[in-house]
């Protein structure tokens, strides 16, 4: 039984240890995504919009808990924006866009969406 307990206490403990880093993977996770949002831009390439969104969400998620959290924020809040507008896009699109977010988000390979001919600067 004190075995038990001192197992517990240790992953406790542990776990609330680690409650500083959060913050900065957040906001280290937030950046990885404007960069992956920039280069998307910068390439301006057909078909890629699926794969940068994989990248951005594999890049923030794979800065641990908080990174994730940023990534998922981010996202949602990206197709909700982007269903209040006419984009053109529509629901489907929208669907597509969140299971690449999550694929990455839940550490797929963000290169199962990669456009052929994309350059490997990205």
């Amino acid at each position: 039984m004190k075995l038990l307990a001192v197992l517990v206490l240790v992953l406790v403990v542990e776990t609330q240890a680690q409650w500083h880093q959060y913050p900065g993977q957040a906001i280290g996770g937030a950046k990885d995504m404007w960069r992956d949002y920039q280069d998307m831009r910068e390439a301006n390439w057909k078909n890629s919009d699926k794969y940068f969104h994989a990248r951005g969400n594999y890049d923030a998620a794979s800065r641990g808990p908080g990174g994730r959290w940023a990534a998922e924020v981010i996202s949602n809040a990206r197709e909700a924006v982007q269903g209040w507008g006419d984009s053109g896009k529509g629901k489907e699109d929208s669907e597509a866009d969140q299971e690449a977010n999550r694929w990455g988000r839940n550490g797929g390979d963000p290169n199962k969406y990669r456009p052929k001919g994309l350059p490997e600067k990205y």
